[in-house]
């Protein structure tokens, strides 16, 4: 019942574009869920990351386990895909990755313009999470639904162009350096 009052709340996400920001701030969606969530809810909540660990954790959410394991494998099939057209070794096995993944990996890979590739990779994941939406819009994985949504979107909000170059150089002659290989921590 706790979920119900929590959504009820928040401003919806649909609809709105890549260049817009959120409605809400993640503070003010975290301030919420303490106020309407129990502790059970809250540690999951907490869970939430665009950047997974490269082991798997279970966690109690079949939403949460469903992302945290997309996107792993999405970070792991970029990381192949990225070493194979430097012509490096990369030690994942993505032999059993379904073939989308490791097309929009390649795809994304192969973009001259990191920005562009950041904005696809974006979107990309905008329609997995999507997939993964609960049918029932007042239940805790659609909490968990919507966190996971904003945090896509507000990192979306702070692409910036000239810092993104930057990054990417810096990352690019550590890779070609054989410094940095993984993609994970």
């Amino acid at each position: 019942m706790a979920a119900y009052y929590l959504m009820a709340q928040l401003p919806t996400l649909d609809g709105i574009g890549e260049s817009m920001p959120p409605p809400i701030t993640e503070e003010r969606f975290l301030q919420l869920c303490r106020q309407f969530l129990g502790k059970k809810a809250q540690r999951e909540l907490d869970k939430l990351t665009l950047a997974p660990p490269r082991t798997f954790k279970k966690s109690g959410s079949a939403l949460i386990n469903a992302w945290n394991a997309g996107e792993r494998d999405l970070r792991l099939a970029l990381g192949r895909a990225r070493a194979e057209r430097m012509q490096k070794t990369f030690d994942a096995d993505t032999a059993g990755f379904p073939a989308e993944l490791l097309k929009t990996a390649r795809t994304a890979a192969e973009m001259e313009n990191p920005m562009e590739a950041e904005q696809f990779l974006n979107r990309y994941r905008q329609a997995f999470l999507e997939t993964l939406r609960p049918m029932d819009p007042f239940a805790e994985d659609s909490v968990f639904y919507y966190g996971l949504k904003l945090k896509l979107m507000l990192r979306a909000s702070r692409f910036d162009l000239e810092a993104g170059k930057a990054a990417y150089r810096s990352i690019y002659d550590s890779i070609l350096n054989g410094d940095r290989l993984e993609v994970l921590s």
